[in-house]
């Protein structure tokens, strides 16, 4: 992650980079249907679904997913990907959030294409307002979704913020033109890299 961020800083320009924290792993366990694509997950995530309950296989996932996601923050919640003209913002909505359920607590299938892994239509439609939120959002304040069984609320930009906010915490010195959040020159770019981890690193 550390060398992809910094090639785009070094060769890119004017780009805003969004990454989106990874999802809690645990749960997905229980997206399962009797499909010919979700019997293929137990060969291409065997890491994640063959691990019994509460078993140190089972335990260590769920601390490699906590560590990846502290190590992240540590990354990007600092000024080292961030200057006038390009920003890595680190968008955090999915931290905690929970797989869509039915009433009665299951997993909601119709968010899920046949392979238990993909996401329907129905749940890239979260996803993205997920994401259209935290972008508008500054740093400390970020929505979170909890779970995905209640639909997110779209948010509109501020009158007195009507950017993406993309100036860390860290990098604030009250001197920069970014202060309000916003490159000093207009992004053309918006590049968006979704970590998504099932035994390695995707990037969309």
């Amino acid at each position: 992650m550390t060398v992809s961020l910094e090639m785009l800083m070094n060769e890119v320009p004017r780009m805003i980079v969004n990454v989106v924290q990874i999802l809690p792993m645990e749960t997905l366990r229980e997206v399962q249907k009797p499909t010919p694509g979700c019997l293929l997950q137990r060969s291409f995530c065997s890491c994640l679904i063959k691990p019994v309950g509460s078993s140190p296989e089972l335990r260590e996932l769920v601390e490699v997913n906590l560590e990846f996601q502290k190590r992240l923050e540590q990354l990007l919640y600092s000024d080292r990907f961030f200057r006038e003209d390009f920003a890595v913002v680190l968008q955090p909505f999915l931290k905690h959030a929970d797989p869509p359920r039915l009433q009665n607590g299951k997993i909601d299938m119709t968010f899920f294409t046949h392979d238990c892994f993909h996401f329907t239509v129905k749940g890239h439609e979260e996803l993205a307002k997920g994401l259209w939120n935290n972008m508008f959002q500054p740093e400390g304040g970020k929505f979170m979704v909890s779970s995905f069984s209640d639909p997110i609320t779209l948010i509109c930009p501020s009158l007195d913020h009507p950017y993406i906010f993309t100036r860390p915490s860290a990098a604030k010195t009250g001197q920069s033109p970014a202060e309000s959040g916003a490159p000093s020159q207009p992004a053309v770019y918006l590049f968006l890299l979704l970590p998504v981890v099932f035994g390695g690193l995707g990037l969309l």
